[in-house]
């Protein structure tokens, strides 16, 4: 790919958090100038940008996630954005403690709830496959408690133990993050349009992308085309419907958002969970394990295990199975008086991309499909952390040339597609 072009059309398909903040970096870019290069991102829902698992993830930023030659990228990134844009203030950046914890659930109910989500099986969100389990084992042996970690029954602990040491972890506000990105990207000129894409153009004779064509999801309007030198697919689990070639497969996820009681203190912590619920009518414990993320203002997230349901032709389309998140609700607040005490704010559901064949997410120039066509997608459960190395690295390839910020060769998509 030439760094030497006169003018560059750059078109970003998918206003989630990598689109977003590959948006923001581009046109931060040393080389970046409004008078020769054009940046647009095209969305498909009719609700604006971080509809998706972009706006509904947990926001764990952690410099144990994988892939290791992204994460080394993205965490150094992470806290240099927070630091120069505010982001403590903006979305929610912080510092927090993340830990593995198993014990007993009380019973809200007959406990036979699953959390998953009807029309699919169940899936792992593999979320902690970057950690050493031998160690993490070693260490729930001997640790209790945090002292301050109080928005949990003691007398329901088996075990606790750290994922990894303090500063390891941090996190967002994953809407806000991404808001914040397209806002910050705006302001250095990028531009926003709302549109399904249906096709990535391409000069067959030259072999180059030349624009995308899309509909208007306001208008309906069809036929409507972008010019392009660049064509970056962002769309998450949706880019297979541009691409069908790319190995990725879609996993919904359900969560919830709990406000406890205003008098409550939910200290910074995220839990990985192994609870234990007795099930009266199964004659037999069910064990569950959602997740819990506590967020700044007392806000808690928290989600339960992925499924295989279908994808739907949108992000807007997404079906959210409320006994799955009533599930969830009960699942978190059998440990937990202030959970259990607490109103449930939201429920909903997302999918996440992931690549099929193992290994990921795929970035880089698809020069196999056409030059100019960048890829940028399937990041699993791992999207908001590792946003910001996937986007130094695209802005790189598109402004430089090349991608110098890592060795992200495992991820290009030579070895996918």
């Amino acid at each position: 790919m030439s760094s030497q072009q006169a003018e560059r059309n750059i078109v970003i398909i998918g206003g989630g958090i990598i689109g977003c903040t590959t948006a923001y970096y581009i046109a931060s870019h040393p080389k970046f100038s409004d008078s020769t290069t054009k940046v647009k991102i095209i969305e498909a829902s009719a609700n604006g940008v971080a509809q998706g698992a972009s706006g509904k993830a947990g926001g764990l930023v952690a410099k144990w996630a994988y892939p290791r030659e992204l994460v080394d990228v993205s965490f150094p990134e992470h806290v240099r954005l927070a630091k120069e844009h505010n982001g403590t203030e903006r979305w929610g950046w912080r510092f927090v403690g993340c830990g593995s914890w198993e014990g007993y659930g009380e019973p809200i109910t007959d406990g036979t709830g699953t959390g998953i989500g009807a029309g699919g099986e169940r899936r792992s969100l593999e979320k902690t496959a970057g950690l050493d389990t031998e160690s993490v084992k070693e260490k729930r042996a001997t640790a209790g408690l945090p002292d301050d970690l109080t928005w949990v029954k003691a007398e329901l602990t088996e075990a606790y133990s750290p994922m990894a040491p303090a500063n390891s972890q941090a996190q967002v506000h994953p809407y806000l993050f991404t808001t914040s990105m397209l806002e910050m990207a705006k302001e250095r000129g990028v531009e926003f349009i709302p549109g399904r894409v249906s096709a990535v153009n391409i000069d067959e004779a030259g072999g180059h992308v030349t624009g995308v064509a899309y509909t208007d999801p306001t208008s309906g309007r069809e036929g409507l085309t972008v010019p392009a030198t660049h064509v970056i697919l962002a769309a998450g689990a949706w880019s297979t419907r541009l691409l069908p070639s790319l190995p990725i497969s879609a996993t919904r996820a359900h969560s919830i958002t709990i406000q406890p009681p205003p008098n409550a203190s939910i200290s910074p912590y995220v839990l990985f969970t192994e609870i234990k619920l007795p099930s009266r009518s199964r004659g037999r414990v069910q064990r569950v394990s959602p997740e819990i993320y506590a967020r700044p203002t007392n806000e808690v997230y928290c989600c339960g295990p992925g499924d295989n349901s279908a994808l739907p032709d949108t992000v807007d389309d997404v079906q959210v199975d409320q006994k799955a998140c009533e599930s969830i609700r009960e699942h978190v607040a059998s440990i937990s008086l202030e959970l259990r005490e607490g109103t449930v704010d939201k429920r909903q559901a997302c999918f996440l991309p992931v690549v099929s064949i193992g290994g990921g997410p795929i970035i880089g120039e698809a020069t196999s499909v056409a030059k100019g066509l960048i890829i940028a997608t399937g990041h699993t459960c791992w999207g908001i952390c590792n946003a910001p190395g996937t986007a130094r690295a695209v802005s790189e390839l598109v402004m430089d040339g090349k991608i110098t910020c890592g060795n992200l060769q495992k991820l290009h998509p030579s070895r996918f597609i």
